[in-house]
């Protein structure tokens, strides 16, 4: 073997030992002894626990019809109708009824919107922009009739069990025209 050989696989000897590997602990689970602190993925809880600190994004959303709208466009586009039958419930829980098991708030239902639920619903908070997710929690809030009286009705006329009111003559017809 030449010099320039032997100088050659003694510099690669000498690189690969001052590797300094990274070490992994093969049990993923295992306890480790450190200074840090559990952090809290969410702040839902049941029982309709607001999440805190409140946004103040939260009331340019909540009552605002035009916002509401661009929610029911994007429940559309999304489909969420896949899971929630219009509302109606299917996979995922209904959002028509007075039944929210996270809380009623727009700041809950846009957490559950951005962070996921366990066991059902995904996180969408790294896949929508957040005023989007602003837009779907106030029209998924009006749907159940969360929504101010001033702001458009959540949902299609063909879904309403009575004629909406802002339609003409339906309040005295009593039927939809």
């Amino acid at each position: 073997m030449s010099a320039a050989v032997r100088l050659a696989v003694l510099a690669t000897l000498v690189l690969l030992g001052g590797c300094d590997r990274e070490q992994r602990d093969p049990r993923p689970n295992a306890r480790r002894d450190t200074d840090e602190q559990a952090v809290a993925v969410t702040t839902l809880e049941p029982g309709g626990e607001r999440p805190s600190p409140s946004d103040p994004k939260a009331q340019h959303f909540a009552d605002n019809a035009y916002q509401m709208s661009e929610g029911k466009r994007l429940y559309s586009w999304f489909n969420c109708s896949g899971c929630h039958a219009n509302g109606g419930g299917g996979m995922g829980p209904a959002l028509i009824d007075d039944k929210w098991i996270y809380g009623a708030s727009v700041e809950s239902v846009h957490a559950t919107i951005r962070d996921g639920r366990p066991n059902g619903m995904p996180s969408f908070g790294n896949k929508v922009p957040d005023d989007q997710i602003w837009q779907l929690a106030a029209y998924v809030r009006s749907m159940a009739g969360l929504a101010s009286s001033a702001a458009s009705p959540g949902r299609n006329d063909d879904m309403m069990a009575r004629p909406s009111e802002n339609r003409p003559g339906a309040a005295s017809e009593g039927k939809s025209p």
